[in-house]
């Protein structure tokens, strides 16, 4: 459930990352008020993943679906640049967060790493 948890937290900054950008520096009262809420409820599900996950794992993931959602949707909706580059950076990007959950969260007694 853990999981579940940090990746609706990593979709929920994207949702507060495109309200950051149409509030207009908080001045847009209507667009700031759900950026704001889904900026909480996005903390709120990222520690709530934190009770069964390690932090240098999950930080990494939280932020990971952040940057890799928030560029996608960026380049599809918003007429950020497009290029071969950032497609290839975007897949290492998203290949490092689907390792990190492949990784796993404790050693083995006895185990140096």
């Amino acid at each position: 459930m853990a999981w579940v948890y940090l990746i609706i937290g990593g979709m929920a900054e994207v949702v507060w990352a495109f309200g950051l950008k149409f509030s207009n520096g908080f001045t847009n009262i209507p667009v700031v008020i759900p950026t704001v809420i889904t900026l909480i409820f996005s903390f709120w599900m990222f520690s709530k993943s934190l009770k069964y996950l390690p932090i240098s794992t999950a930080y990494a993931v939280f932020t990971g679906i952040g940057s890799f959602g928030t560029a996608l949707f960026g380049m599809l909706f918003l007429g950020d640049a497009v290029n071969l580059i950032k497609i290839i950076l975007l897949v290492v990007l998203i290949s490092c967060i689907i390792g990190l959950k492949l990784v796993p969260d404790k050693t083995k007694k006895g185990e140096k790493i």
